[in-house]
């Protein structure tokens, strides 16, 4: 109970910009779960990646149609569609157009909210220094009251000092929930690449008999 009084207690002293602060706080944290859920619905993983990999290397295409099919996220969507294309006898540029549009609509989403992240890193220490010189003032305005009050400045100056601390906290968080973010997007990124490549590179052995492929992927 004596650490919930002594925090509160705190925070009061931090200034009116500590409510700003705690806001964006509590921006960072409901930014974090709403995207780590939805990361966990649309990334196909790493695992899936590895398989597709391995199968159209192999020359496996039913394998792949039936890992496609089977699984879950945007690539594994992606990928399905892409064979269903093959199979009514699309052209390259249907197929190419096809990918890059629906990966670049997929990769819109996936980026939602992470922007409020950069900013956040970078407001968070600026409204503590603010918060800072704005306690610093009023604690450099004791000279004009009374003159040989030192503690009471340097009580002032180090209260103040307490908007900086929670900015820089805030910002540390935000810009490792928002880097984690990013390094996973990127990861996204060059799975889609990979398994692009591997249907383009195979477009041609696959055009004449893409019907069959996409029934045996049907069966699978």
């Amino acid at each position: 109970m004596d650490l919930i009084v002594n925090g509160v207690e705190f925070f009061h002293k931090g200034g009116s910009i500590m409510y700003v602060l705690l806001l964006c706080s509590f921006l960072v944290v409901s930014i974090a779960i709403e995207r780590w859920r939805y990361f966990a619905r649309r990334d196909s993983g790493r695992g899936f990646t590895r398989q597709f990999e391995e199968a159209m290397s192999a020359g496996d295409f039913g394998k792949a149609i039936g890992i496609a099919k089977g699984g879950s996220g945007d690539l594994a969507g992606l990928l399905t569609g892409a064979f269903k294309i093959l199979a009514e006898g699309a052209e390259h540029g249907q197929l190419t157009g096809y990918m890059e549009v629906q990966s670049g609509v997929a990769l819109s989403r996936l980026r939602q909210r992470l922007y409020y992240l950069s900013v956040i890193v970078t407001m968070a220490p600026l409204l503590g220094l603010l918060g800072t010189i704005s306690g610093m003032i009023s604690a450099f305005s004791v000279f004009n009251v009374e003159s040989g009050q030192a503690t009471a400045i340097t009580g002032g100056v180090g209260e103040a000092l307490i908007a900086t601390a929670m900015g820089l906290c805030v910002a540390i968080i935000a810009l490792a929930v928002h880097s984690y973010f990013t390094q996973r997007l990127e990861n996204i990124i060059t799975d889609m690449e990979q398994c692009f490549s591997l249907v383009e590179a195979s477009r041609k052995a696959l055009s004449g008999k893409s019907g069959e492929l996409y029934k045996a992927g049907e069966a699978v």
